[in-house]
């Protein structure tokens, strides 16, 4: 005895309603992920391009009451900003922060600075910079 297939010829009748769902799932997350592509583009420029003022920490020297950090500023001409420096102990406790001003026309600006801290800090973590 022979069973009677239950699938219907091959193209004759149009795409099942398991496959045009399938298409319109397909173009829904194409759609999504191109919307998402173009926020985290539009927030990688946003963040890269409008950065008038950033800093990196060179080296620092940590004494007991005091670190001395020497950073590295690049900022447009003519842009007042600070950067925010900070330390910590060994055992991860905040020690000191400051902000730290820069001004003028020079476009990088090398500058040794001194943050006080109220024990001996182990760090010096730049923690941003911000025009004015």
């Amino acid at each position: 005895m022979s069973t009677a297939s239950t699938r219907l010829p091959e193209g004759r009748y149009g795409r099942s309603s398991d496959e045009r769902a399938d298409h319109k799932l397909k173009i829904a997350g194409a759609a999504l992920g191109a919307a998402l592509l173009a926020l985290v583009g539009y927030f990688a420029y946003h963040y890269v391009a409008q950065s008038e003022i950033s800093a990196q920490v060179i080296t620092f020297e940590a004494a007991d009451d005091a670190v001395r950090v020497h950073l590295e500023v690049h900022k447009d001409a003519g842009t007042d900003g600070y950067c925010t420096v900070r330390s910590q102990a060994a055992d991860g406790a905040e020690v000191g922060r400051a902000d730290f001003r820069f001004a003028g026309s020079a476009t990088r600006i090398d500058k040794v600075v001194t943050l006080r801290t109220t024990s001996r800090g182990s760090t010096a973590e730049l923690l941003g910079c911000h025009a004015e």
